[in-house]
C-alpha cells in the first residue's frame, strides 16, 4: 500500500523556486486552505504541458498579479477530436518540471487523468453560438472539452485568477463568457502572443516542424501582417490583403493548408460585416506538413492596429 508521502507525490516544498507537484485533489485542498488562511492570493496557469517561452509569460504575469502561482499541467483528451495528435502531442514533464522551478512556480498541479475524469461525466459545458465560428466549426466538440476542463481545474484549484494567451484569442473569449455567464468567482486575464525572433508564434505543436515547413509556416504571420497593414481601409482590405498571401503560401514547397482567414468581432466571434468599424480580430488557421496552427492579431478597422 501506498503512504501518503508517495500518494501526494510531493518533490519539493519552498517558497518560490521549487515548486510542490502534487498529483491529488486532497493535497492540493490542504494548501488551498493554508493559503486562504495566509490571505495569499492564488494565480493558476492552465497548460497541457511541453512549456516554452510563451508559458513562462503568462507565469510571470502570475507572479506579477499574486502571491501564489500555480501551474497546472494536463493534456486533456476531451478538447483532441478523432485522428486528431492527442497521441503526438509532446509530453515533457521533467523539463516543465525544470522550467517552473526556474519561474518560481509555488505549486504545479500535474493530475493523472482519472484524478481529472475519475467517471465519464454527464454534466457538461455547451460553448453556445461562439463555437459554431473558425475553430469550433472545424473541431466541433473542442470547445467543449476546453470549457469542461477549464470549469473542473477551477473547482479544483479555487484560484483568484487565472491567466491565458491571447495566441488562442477565441478560447480566451470563450473561457471569459463562461465565467460571466455562470458566475465563477475568478478573474480572468491575458497576455499578448509571444512570438519568436522570425515573427512565428510561439506553440508546443512547433517542436514538429521541419526547417522547410517552418519556412512555409512563417506565411501565417505574413497574412496577418499584411492584413494588419489594411486595418485603415476597412474589412476588406485586410481579408484581401491576407488571403493574397496564403493564396501564395499554397504553391510553396511544402503548401500551406489554409483553414480559413477572417475578422471577427473580440467579444463574440462573430464574423464581421463588411462595413464594420472599430476592434477586431484578424485570426488565421492552416496545416503544413502534417502539423496544424492557428495565429491571430488584433486590429481596429478604419484605424491604428496593435501588432
Amino acid at each position: 500500500m501506498r503512504n501518503r508521502r508517495q500518494e501526494d507525490d510531493v518533490t519539493a516544498t519552498s517558497a518560490h523556486g521549487v515548486p510542490v507537484l502534487v498529483e491529488t485533489r486532497r493535497r492540493l485542498a490542504e494548501m488551498r486552505e493554508e493559503f486562504r488562511a495566509d490571505g495569499r492570493a492564488v494565480a493558476l496557469v492552465p497548460t497541457m504541458g511541453a512549456l516554452h517561452d510563451g508559458h513562462r509569460a503568462l507565469i510571470r504575469h502570475a507572479r506579477e498579479r499574486a502571491d501564489v502561482v500555480a501551474v497546472s499541467i494536463f493534456l486533456n483528451p476531451r478538447q483532441f477530436l478523432p485522428g486528431e495528435d492527442f497521441d503526438r502531442y509532446p509530453r515533457t514533464l521533467d523539463t516543465d518540471m525544470d522550467a517552473c522551478r526556474a519561474e518560481g512556480v509555488d505549486v504545479v498541479f500535474a493530475p493523472q487523468r482519472a484524478e481529472v475524469y475519475p467517471d465519464e461525466p454527464w454534466v457538461t459545458v455547451n460553448p453556445g453560438p461562439m463555437a459554431d465560428v473558425l475553430e469550433g466549426e472545424r473541431r466541433p466538440g473542442h470547445f467543449d472539452g476546453v470549457l469542461l476542463v477549464v470549469l473542473k481545474l477551477f473547482n479544483i484549484v479555487r484560484p483568484d485568477l487565472a491567466v491565458f494567451g491571447e495566441k488562442d484569442a477565441q478560447q480566451l473569449a470563450l473561457i471569459r463568457r463562461m465565467v460571466a455567464d455562470l458566475d465563477v468567482p475568478v478573474a480572468i486575464e491575458a497576455v499578448p502572443t509571444v512570438r519568436e525572433a522570425d515573427g512565428l508564434a510561439l506553440s508546443s505543436r512547433n517542436v514538429h516542424l521541419s526547417p522547410a515547413e517552418r519556412r512555409s509556416a512563417l506565411s501565417l504571420v505574413r497574412a496577418l501582417r499584411a492584413g494588419l497593414a489594411e486595418a485603415g481601409n476597412g474589412a476588406a482590405a485586410v481579408l484581401k490583403a491576407g488571403r493574397a498571401v496564403l493564396a501564395e503560401a499554397a504553391a510553396l514547397d511544402p503548401p500551406v493548408r489554409t483553414d480559413y482567414l477572417e475578422l471577427v468581432e473580440p467579444r463574440t466571434f462573430r464574423i464581421a460585416e463588411a462595413d464594420a468599424s472599430g476592434p477586431a480580430v484578424l485570426a488565421v488557421a492552416a496545416t503544413v506538413g502534417a502539423t496544424r496552427l492557428i495565429d491571430n492579431v488584433p486590429v481596429v478597422l478604419g484605424g491604428a492596429a496593435r501588432s
